[in-house]
């Protein structure tokens, strides 16, 4: 195959391979991730110098300029005839390097990703923060999204979202739908939170939680009687409350544990394992729906008991990930060793050794 020469190639051909993240790397040969495995796109290796000038292609001047300040740069790029994608330019042993990440513009009802159906619910909520968490890849923006959309499909009101940058494009519905993109529209999490509280929202939506300002004003927004929708970088149910808590000093704990305890609405945590068929991949999820017992272990900080509230909550929407695993490997679209492997109990998936065979008498 010849070398791809033109950014926009490398681009078409990653999506056309059904491939969700594109990465360009000096001395290796552009990959394609598809279904969570990296894949060469051919045999031809790029120099530093090829890589860095394809990727210098797709940024503007000013986003030039934010490169070679801050050595890194997060932006979205429209590629007309190919789609949207989420750029991260980076600098790799002093190599300008990038991945790209493909965003369908088709944002998928909330029913077709496989979620439980107390996933709905926390679209009807009028108030309180909705966590969505899981490692990067594992959906969380599309879960969001499509939570957005049934929300704004559903209600009157407005939805303000915040995002670095923004990905998919949200058309006006029931709600007016504000995109503030973090670097063009607004300077920071924590000062287009404080804004949007100014603005009017029913829904406010922040793409990623990723510092103490911006949780302490998320907490107080969901207190205040909005709705919040945020995403963090957490695996299970137990470690996002844990995380939230931990950024904020001692002193201070105490008091993010009582807003936490009372404004917090769902959390759901999610991961694509691959199919047992070899085809794509299905999601599993941990869904955390807070009851009394569960607000009380979170005000006092028992996080060892929150699994077993999960494990006998399950009419009240609550699931553990390893609950969500076994229906799935029950109805064998996942392999046992990826149940072992995404479990948090793997014990409780290991195949039972065979039992021995009884010795025969030589009488009978």
């Amino acid at each position: 195959m010849p070398m791809l020469r033109d950014i926009t190639e490398y681009l078409k051909e990653a999506v056309m391979r059904g491939g969700s993240d594109l990465h360009l790397s000096a001395w290796a040969p552009a990959c394609v991730r598809i279904n969570g495995a990296i894949q060469p796109i051919d045999e031809d290796t790029l120099d530093s110098n090829s890589v860095r000038d394809l990727i210098l292609d797709t940024l503007t001047e000013s986003q030039r300029a934010t490169l070679e300040q801050e050595w890194e740069l997060d932006y979205a790029l429209q590629v007309e005839g190919v789609g949207r994608f989420r750029g991260n330019v980076h600098i790799a042993r002093g190599n300008v390097e990038a991945a790209f990440r493909f965003i369908s513009q088709e944002i998928p009802e909330l029913e077709t990703l496989g979620h439980h159906e107390v996933v709905h619910h926390f679209c009807n909520l009028r108030s309180g923060l909705v966590l969505v968490t899981g490692i990067t890849g594992s959906g969380k923006s599309t879960t969001l999204a499509s939570m957005v959309k049934r929300i704004s499909d559903t209600r009157s009101g407005v939805i303000i979202t915040l995002e670095d940058p923004i990905e998919f494009i949200f058309q006006h519905s029931s709600c007016l739908i504000k995109q503030r993109e973090i670097g063009a529209d607004t300077h920071g999490f924590p000062r287009a939170l404080r804004q949007a509280l100014r603005q009017d929202p029913d829904v406010i939506v922040v793409a990623e939680m990723r510092d103490l300002d911006t949780i302490r004003i998320a907490l107080t927004a969901a207190e205040t009687g909005h709705l919040v929708l945020a995403t963090l970088h957490t695996p299970d149910a137990p470690q996002t409350i844990d995380r939230l808590v931990d950024v904020f000093p001692a002193d201070q704990q105490p008091q993010i544990v009582a807003q936490l305890s009372s404004t917090l609405g769902g959390i759901i945590c999610q991961r694509l394992i691959p199919r047992a068929d070899g085809h794509g991949r299905v999601l599993a999820s941990e869904v955390l729906v807070p009851g009394h017992g569960m607000r009380n272990c979170i005000r006092e900080r028992k996080l060892e008991q929150i699994v077993g509230l999960m494990e006998i909550g399950h009419r009240d929407g609550n699931r553990t990930i390893d609950q969500s695993i076994a229906v799935l490997l029950e109805a064998n679209l996942i392999t046992r060793d990826e149940a072992i492997f995404h479990s948090r109990e793997r014990k409780s998936f290991e195949a039972p050794p065979p039992e021995p065979r009884k010795a025969k008498s030589i009488w009978t």
